[in-house]
């Protein structure tokens, strides 16, 4: 890995994990001083993370970690919607026989479902995000598409930085484990149709969590107004049989929903 590449891995793990929150300056000065690095590989790295959508470069004044706004949040789901349901419609699409790592992560799914509906969690839920990195891995792998793949790059910097502000309630983790459930079943099943509409559920609930959280405790609960009605849902990519993606909106509700 070169310094330039090291400096924007670095830069972008501070900004998803919040140790650079939003708002904060990018100083080349502090930073290269911090990092040890000269400043042509710093300007890279956040000429980068620009492009990501991750930092903001205002003319006159500098680099600072983009904010978080509502009407932002939604636009994310709405790409988030349509790059997730595609790539997984093309992994129900694999031959059975290439379907081995989703029916291990179905029988790790359903563990994990049944130690969050225990309540007996003691790792504040590291070992389940590890999981559905290793999910959405296998998602990235049976879509087998690198454009695809680097689109969906980009958003879940911008998701994993959402998520540190989601509520993390014991009733909504089992939630997310029963969509991520669902998604898993329907791949293995080989039914593209059910895996989009799972993820479209799944996204929808994820996006009104976030709202909440940003409504409650950013926004204040005058704005608690924006989640009376429900978000509307984007189409999901065009599928290549013809057939029509459904959504949150227009899709039956599962009888158990699933979180992010």
């Amino acid at each position: 890995m070169s310094q330039g590449d090291r400096v924007y891995e670095r830069l972008r793990e501070d900004i998803v994990e919040w140790r650079l929150p939003p708002g904060a300056p990018l100083g080349e000065s502090d930073l290269a001083e911090r990092l040890e690095v000269s400043r042509t590989p710093l300007r890279a790295a956040i000429q980068r993370l620009a492009h990501e959508g991750l930092v903001v470069v205002a003319h006159g004044r500098g680099a600072s970690v983009a904010d978080i706004s509502l009407d932002n949040v939604v636009k994310l789901f709405q790409m988030r919607e349509a790059l997730e349901s595609y790539a997984v419609r093309l992994c129900a699409r694999q031959s059975p026989a290439a379907k081995g790592t989703f029916e291990r992560l179905r029988v790790e799914l359903e563990a994990a479902r049944e130690e969050l509906r225990s309540g007996q969690v003691s790792d504040e839920y590291r070992s389940y995000y590890r999981l559905i990195g290793g999910f959405d891995d296998a998602v990235d792998a049976g879509a087998d598409n690198p454009y695809l793949l680097s689109a969906l790059r980009d958003l879940r910097g911008h998701l994993h930085r959402l998520r540190r502000i989601a509520r993390r309630r014991p009733d909504r983790m089992v939630t997310t484990a029963d969509e991520h459930l669902a998604i898993c079943r329907a791949i293995c099943d080989g039914d593209e149709v059910l895996a989009a509409q799972a993820v479209a559920v799944h996204i929808h609930n994820s996006l009104r969590n976030i709202l909440t959280a940003l409504t409650e405790d950013v926004a204040g609960p005058a704005l608690l107004g924006v989640l009376q009605q429900p978000p509307a849902a984007p189409s999901a990519a065009p599928p290549a049989g013809g057939h029509t993606p459904a959504h949150a909106s227009d899709s039956p509700e599962p009888a158990e929903r699933r979180t992010t």
